[in-house]
């Protein structure tokens, strides 16, 4: 891979590239729609995502390319710079803005981009963007960052110059990802324990239900509004800020305040999923994919039936995977109504599952998921010589 880039950043550019790097994508394991609730997520990092390779140049000029779109930008280097349209180079260009802002001294770049994260999948490939130009500026320009202070820009840039209101975890599990590790995250208080994920014979399947996610935004907005309604009913009794202070058992005792089923469902599925990250760590120190599996399918089903957040394409995911016996567990991932789902699938038996799960999906849906493997990989860091 840096071979071939290297001589496509030759050809753009007309010279060598002196520093090349790398940023993962990122899926959730489990721990669904509890971020913004207080509560722990469990994501890892995946083994595809953003390249970016770099070279400064004398000319005080920011040169954007990418080999995956064709919009291209070249601006001189300024004080400050505004969003145009919904362009890919807005990513980068936010996170140099920021660099600037905080009076880091950032000097004229030429940079080719290059990712092979599904666009518009929910596998993060705008946090990978973020993460990996925030990384390569710390870098060349020794402006000093600690990675905790570049995941924290780099969602700043998310929210404020490209507008979008997500939490910190997709910008934390590219960072600081491990091989072989989940991370178990509280999303308050950033506490993180690295936990040892070793598959062993399995890989991970990401199926992208390649659905159009038009109704993520609102419908997201309508959940946030449903928690904070459930956790005012329980305040009438619990001192508590977040809904996942409590667990299910002082859930259970105290639902009654929730007088509408849909909030109570709403928070149901909230405090038992989080439940569910605690009890995933622990099946996954252990090696014990199976209970982990069990755990996976629990929570597809409350995203399904309590959340709501599912639809006919994840849930096919779903289905298909308990009928397959070489499937340890299956769930959605992300905010759902489209997006991905995953998959813990024996690597022996990966390209029957491709091929099956591609046939049953069409048949019922009507068109085909696209079906990935990976494995549990690392965080943000200098391109290696194999990669």
């Amino acid at each position: 891979m840096k071979q071939s880039l290297t001589l496509e950043f030759n050809r753009i550019f007309n010279k060598e590239p002196q520093n090349a790097y790398f940023s993962p994508g990122r899926v959730n394991l489990i721990g669904e729609h509890i971020d913004y609730n207080g509560g722990l997520v469990m994501p890892c990092a995946i083994t595809f995502g953003t390249y970016l390779l770099v070279s400064p140049n004398s000319d005080g000029v920011f040169r954007f390319r990418s080999l995956n779109f064709d919009e291209k930008l070249d601006v001189p280097v300024q004080n400050d710079y505004t969003k145009t349209d919904e362009f890919w180079f807005n990513y980068p260009l936010g996170v140099i803005e920021y660099f600037l802002k905080d009076g880091h001294p950032v000097s004229g770049l030429d940079m080719l981009f290059y990712g092979d994260i599904p666009i518009s999948s929910g596998l993060s490939s705008s946090a990978s963007i973020e993460v990996v130009t925030a990384f390569a500026l710390n870098d060349l320009m020794s402006s000093g960052y600690s990675k905790l202070d570049l995941v924290k820009l780099a969602k700043s840039v998310e929210n404020n110059f490209i507008g979008v209101n997500c939490g910190i975890m997709d910008q934390f599990a590219v960072a600081f990802g491990e091989k072989s590790k989940a991370l178990m995250l509280n999303c308050d208080t950033l506490d993180y324990k690295a936990v040892d994920s070793n598959l062993g014979e399995y890989i991970l399947a990401i199926i992208n239900t390649n659905k159009p996610r038009k109704l993520a935004e609102s419908k997201y907005n309508e959940r946030v509004q449903e928690c904070q309604a459930a956790l005012a009913a329980l305040q009438q009794e619990l001192d508590i800020n977040n809904l996942c202070d409590i667990d299910t058992a002082t859930f259970n005792k105290h639902s009654h305040l929730i007088t509408d089923k849909v909030v109570y469902n709403r928070a149901k599925h909230v405090i038992e999923e989080n439940d569910r990250v605690k009890l995933a760590a622990v099946a996954l120190s252990q090696n014990d994919l199976n209970e982990f599996g069990r755990l996976m399918y629990a929570s597809h089903d409350s995203l399904r039936d309590l959340y709501e957040v599912s639809g006919i394409e994840l849930d096919a995911i779903a289905e298909y995977s308990k009928i397959d016996a070489n499937v340890a567990g299956a769930r959605m991932t992300g905010a759902g109504f489209g997006g991905c789902g995953i998959a813990l699938v024996k690597e022996s038996a990966y390209e029957d599952f491709s091929r099956n799960i591609t046939t049953y999906y069409t048949n019922k849906i009507g068109y085909a998921p696209s079906v990935y493997r990976s494995l549990i990989g690392d965080g943000v860091g200098v391109m290696k010589s194999e990669s």
